[in-house]
């Protein structure tokens, strides 16, 4: 037999001996691999029922949370299979390729296990959903759960008695947002339509504030004008009545001396405007307020349109930087943001005003359309047709405030003049008659369309129209406010169509015409002529009188003197 045919038969048996020789051996690893394989896929499934177990956990104690928080879907991992170590075995390629078989087997089983662990999770999934929606459901129906009372937002009870006792039964939108957020120590930018409840959302966190830890000089209010500030220091003193607040108005027209008086008692607040306070700051001996822990600016947008903000520069000069500030506003614009720069620290923003400019809807809003010519007997239309109640007839010259006021007192109508070349005096008279009732009809210039407070007023009429929407918006707030209901009704003649429809447009809304029947109107119009003629004799006689004044050629004793300053101030004719 040849010897290479000798060779392969030797070759081959000894294979063949080798593999005969070596099978007991891969059997019993064979067996030892199995024994591994389901002993770590044992392992594998323990693990997936523990994170199971541990995802239903989370859910029942995420479940108990639900009201509180909101869930966060979240997506249980997919257990992994732990990585392989193989067996210690000898190098031999037959037996490694039944190792790896055994494993990928294994593998298989796992994954088979990890994925249908993965197809019951979507339903867990939608459980988890299902939580979450109830949560959110849960947490929407508190948030729309609207504050009853002022002690839900943390004030206490003797400032929520002050409240009662006020008749603020219920806290106000700008209330409600701005209230909880200044108790805790924020600074607060504040944005509402007027008539909306600001000056209490200002007032009360700093009355609890001084509660806490009284000192003199503890805010200082600034406002745009002296009718507005007369009006909060009368609000501080209302709701402060009960803790012995010490409340000082510090405005122009008054004097200096007095008020300097009244600023050495040491009071806790002290409502101002900016001219005069600024004057008190550089001029009064031994008056500082580095000590002071409150700053408010309200009307903000008015007290920069009056040009103030070179004034108020010079006061923030004047306090600490270690203090909270109060910035309320009708509206927003470039100048009120760059005042919250230099003023606020972090400041939280709060608006009840979905435009930038907006009237109320308790708000009734209507228009006349008629001849100039014929305005003044329209005028005498609409205050018969709503006779009995408190008016105000907004003019834009102080010359047709003082006429409309004696045409309407020549008719009958109880009338009183407001305007800014009043003297201080004169004014605050001129408010208290119309609050108190004894005059029923205010004639007022655009000085009282921001701020004034006055409790009841039923109609708002615009004899002649703003010169924007802003302005038209701060006239006919002086009505419907703090949620009661309120006329404006606006005169519009033939040669202001163009202010009228910017208006609509800015207000995103179309006003309806009040219905009025001219043969109805036209009635009126004799009486009215003879009336008109009278102011129109009685102005002329108050610009002689004011003429004589300014150039001294004449000189009266005190009854004269009295009489022409009274006519100056346009106070009644009969008490003149």
């Amino acid at each position: 037999m040849p010897a290479n045919i000798v060779k392969k038969r030797k070759l081959s048996y000894d294979a063949d001996s080798l593999k005969t020789k070596k099978t007991p051996k891969l059997m019993r690893d064979k067996a030892k691999i199995e024994a591994n394989m389901k002993a770590k896929n044992l392992k594998k499934k323990s693990t997936v029922a523990k994170n199971t177990t541990a995802t239903v956990a989370s859910f029942t104690s995420e479940k108990s949370k639900a009201k509180k928080e909101p869930l966060k879907k979240t997506t249980k991992p997919v257990p992994q299979p732990a990585e392989e170590s193989e067996e210690d075995s000898e190098d031999d390629d037959e037996e490694q390729t039944v190792a790896k078989q055994l494993e990928a087997e294994a593998e298989a089983g796992v994954s088979a296990s990890a994925g249908s662990e993965s197809d019951s999770e979507p339903e867990e999934s939608s459980v988890q959903e299902g939580k979450e929606d109830e949560a959110q459901e849960d947490e929407a129906q508190e948030e729309e759960k609207e504050v009853q009372t002022f002690k839900e937002l943390g004030v206490v009870d003797a400032l929520c008695e002050a409240c009662d006792n006020l008749g603020y039964k219920k806290p106000t939108p700008i209330q409600q947002k701005s209230i909880p957020a200044a108790v805790t120590g924020r600074d607060i930018i504040g944005l509402a339509e007027t008539g909306s409840g600001k000056t209490a959302a200002f007032s009360i966190p700093i009355l609890q504030a001084l509660l806490d830890k009284p000192q003199p000089y503890f805010a200082l209010v600034l406002a745009p004008t002296r009718e507005l500030a007369t009006q909060i220091g009368q609000v501080f003193d209302a709701l402060g009545a009960q803790i012995s607040l010490r409340c000082a108005v510090i405005i122009g027209g008054l004097d200096m001396i007095t008020q300097s008086i009244a600023l050495s008692k040491k009071p806790h607040v002290i409502v101002a405007t900016p001219g005069r306070i600024l004057d008190h700051l550089e001029k009064t001996k031994g008056f500082s307020l580095r000590s002071l822990k409150y700053l408010v600016m309200d009307e903000a947008d008015r007290l920069l349109d009056m040009d103030f903000g070179p004034i108020l520069d010079k006061i923030l000069k004047f306090l600490p930087r270690e203090r909270n500030t109060y910035l309320f506003s009708a509206t927003m614009s470039s100048k009120i943001e760059s005042l919250q720069r230099a003023s606020l620290r972090n400041p939280v923003h709060v608006s009840i005003s979905a435009n930038k400019y907006q009237t109320v809807s308790t708000l009734k809003q209507n228009y006349v359309f008629i001849p100039h010519m014929h305005k003044d007997t329209y005028l005498i239309y609409l205050i018969t047709e709503f006779a009995g109640q408190t008016t105000i007839v907004f003019t834009r010259t102080q010359y047709e405030a003082q006429r409309i006021s004696i045409l309407l007192r020549t008719l009958g109508f109880g009338a009183i003049p407001l305007y800014g070349q009043l003297s201080q005096t004169a004014r605050l008279g001129a408010l208290n008659k119309f609050k108190s009732g004894s005059r029923e009809i205010l004639v007022a210039t655009d000085v009282a369309a921001r701020g004034l407070d006055i409790p009841k007023v039923d109609l708002v009429i615009n004899f002649d129209l703003p010169q924007d929407s802003k302005t038209y918006v701060h006239r006919v707030g002086r009505t419907a406010r703090a949620g009661k209901s309120g006329v404006a009704i606006t005169i519009m003649t033939q040669y202001d169509i163009e202010i009228f429809t910017r208006i609509e447009a800015a207000l995103g809304m179309k006003f309806p015409e009040y219905p009025t029947e001219k043969n109805e109107v036209m009635v009126f119009q004799g009486r009215v002529e003879e009336a008109q003629h009278h102011a129109k004799m009685e102005m002329k006689q108050l610009q002689e009188s004011k003429g004589n004044k300014r150039g001294g050629k004449t000189q009266r004793g005190p009854r004269g003197a009295g009489g022409n300053r009274r006519r100056h101030d346009g106070m009644d004719a009969e008490e003149g």
